[in-house]
């Protein structure tokens, strides 16, 4: 199915699936569906009765927790007693089943959760504290590539894998700079900001960004002209769930070569690694950005002994072929002594199974397989670091990560390269020039029943104070953090701009911070679209704002 944009094109859908208009349809649920439950609303405002009650799940439902759980991606919210699932699952498959759903939850006063991947670090698509709906839009899931016009309408219910793997049906010469796991959201992804392993090239996923199709709280659905600037700077990087619903992406495709390289150094400390990463934070910010580089580390014991070490992992993704890469290395950082049997020559669709976990001689359909991708159970914090961290910082960390049991993982991206570019305010995703890398901190609780475990309860320790740790070597005033990486141990309160900037302002910092919250007081002034992080609406006191 082709996503279009008219208005015309809609006006037709809305008749052909509705008895009445959107108009007339709030009048007559208002006056005569007041005592309806939920799904009685929903099913008497639909023209097919069977279609749309196959589309809703509740705890009564054989498959209600199935579905729920399917792209629940931490394995640390399905084996939670105490949290409360979603009272309703809606899947919808067009939109004015979506604004149908909207009207219904506003009337019955339940909050919604949006699910488009459920890759969320903290759960906040498919759990809440509160009665809610859950929406997920997993039947939202058409592409339309145009190679020609090198563009891409992808509907909000789209994973990133299943993105790749469309693409890479058409051509092998274009691609989008989105993440690397298939099984995230490309709604979610984009209205973080979204970073890749093309972003040093072509910058963030939602700098890439050219239209949307989306649904305001009213259930208006607005393109970038009738949402204007505004509301479309908002979402790609504010959180577009703190607005309203995200129902399809215009992307701009980028172009890739046919072949790029992929390589991988594995080193110890007593090969030399803090002197290597040491290095690293001077260099490859600043190299030729068809170059990307994280840099994995975990502790690990040596052989059978108690003794520990730290084990680095530098895998790159170089848009070019080895005889062109081997020279650059050489030349700028010698010393990570690549040779030609470390690396493979690939096509891109390839690099992004192989940065998904699976082999390159995967089958490419594997991205679009949704169950494939294995699940884990983890917490997770963020940091960027724009000053390199000496020696002495690093030995500090490294003796830090000897206290955890080796479950912890740290994981360095490589910024710099064309997000330098970018002003901080272009869109609310403020991480931009003088970033160097940004810092993934994780501990792994997938071995464990729960995560109140003596065992989980001490690693979750550990993380909080590894975070402590490395502190003084990250960015400060405010200490960043990344939106996509959501981490509710940096606060929920929201009454107040002093409350909600403690979490708020480390996300966008304070300029975008402002801003959005500006933007959400005129598109949603009751707060509908609310989550434990999203952007507030405050009083007429904060008018300041």
């Amino acid at each position: 199915m082709k996503i279009q944009t008219s208005s015309s094109v809609f006006i037709l859908i809305l008749s052909l699936s509705f008895h009445v208009s959107w108009g007339s349809l709030s009048s007559i649920v208002d006056d005569t569906s007041t005592s309806q439950d939920f799904i009685s609303c929903l099913q008497s405002n639909s023209n097919n009765f069977t279609t749309i009650s196959q589309l809703i799940f509740t705890p009564t439902n054989s498959s209600y927790l199935p579905v729920w759980a399917a792209a629940a991606n931490n394995l640390r919210f399905i084996n939670k007693s105490s949290i409360i699932r979603p009272s309703i699952i809606v899947t919808p498959t067009d939109e004015t089943q979506i604004q149908t759903a909207l009207l219904c939850t506003k009337l019955h006063g339940y909050e919604m959760r949006i699910r488009c991947g459920g890759h969320d670090f903290e759960g906040i698509s498919y759990i809440a504290d509160v009665p809610f709906v859950m929406l997920d839009l997993v039947n939202m899931r058409s592409i339309d590539i145009d190679v020609e016009n090198q563009t891409a309408w992808v509907q909000g219910g789209v994973v990133l894998g299943e993105l790749y793997y469309a693409i890479s049906q058409k051509t092998n010469t274009l691609y989008f700079p989105a993440g690397i796991c298939p099984a995230v959201g490309v709604s979610g992804f984009l209205s973080g900001g979204g970073y890749g392993n093309l972003l040093r090239k072509y910058g963030a996923g939602a700098d890439n960004v050219l239209d949307a199709r989306f649904m305001d709280v009213n259930g208006n659905i607005l393109d970038r002209k009738s949402m204007g600037e505004d509301l479309f700077w908002a979402i790609r990087g504010g959180g577009a769930s703190s607005f309203g619903i995200a129902l399809a992406w215009k992307l701009r495709l980028v172009p890739v070569p046919e072949t790029v390289t992929l390589f991988l150094v594995n080193v110890t400390l007593e090969q030399g690694a803090t002197d290597l990463f040491h290095k690293y934070q001077y260099v490859l910010p600043n190299i030729d950005r068809d170059l990307q580089v994280r840099v994995l580390i975990t502790s690990e014991n040596i052989d059978n002994t108690t003794r520990k070490t730290i084990r680095m992992v530098f895998q790159g993704l170089y848009q070019g072929n080895i005889d062109t890469l081997l020279p650059l290395l050489d030349q700028n950082f010698p010393e990570l002594n690549l040779t030609r049997e470390l690396c493979e020559e690939i096509r891109m669709v390839q690099s992004s199974l192989v940065f998904g976990g699976f082999p390159t001689s995967t089958p490419t359909e594997t991205l679009a397989n949704r169950s494939a991708i294995v699940k884990t159970s983890y917490k997770t914090k963020s940091d960027y670091v724009r000053t390199p961290i000496p020696k002495s910082g690093l030995r500090k960390i490294w003796k830090k990560m000897f206290e955890n049991d080796n479950s912890q993982t740290v994981v360095m991206y490589t910024f710099g390269g064309k997000m330098a570019e970018y002003s901080d305010t272009a869109i609310p995703y403020p991480h931009r020039a003088g970033v160097l890398y940004q810092v993934l901190k994780t501990v792994s609780l997938t071995d464990q029943p729960s995560d109140t475990t003596d065992i989980s309860l001490n690693r979750l320790a550990w993380l909080r104070s590894f975070d402590k740790t490395i502190e003084p070597y990250v960015s400060k005033n405010p200490r960043e953090a990344y939106s996509n990486y959501n981490d509710l141990d940096l606060g929920v309160g929201s009454d107040t701009y002093e409350e909600a900037s403690v979490w708020g302002e480390r996300y966008w910092k304070r300029a975008n911070f402002k801003k959005l919250i500006r933007i959400k007081a005129k598109v949603d002034p009751d707060n509908f679209f609310r989550h434990p992080q999203s952007i507030p609406v405050f009083s007429r006191s904060h008018s300041d704002i």
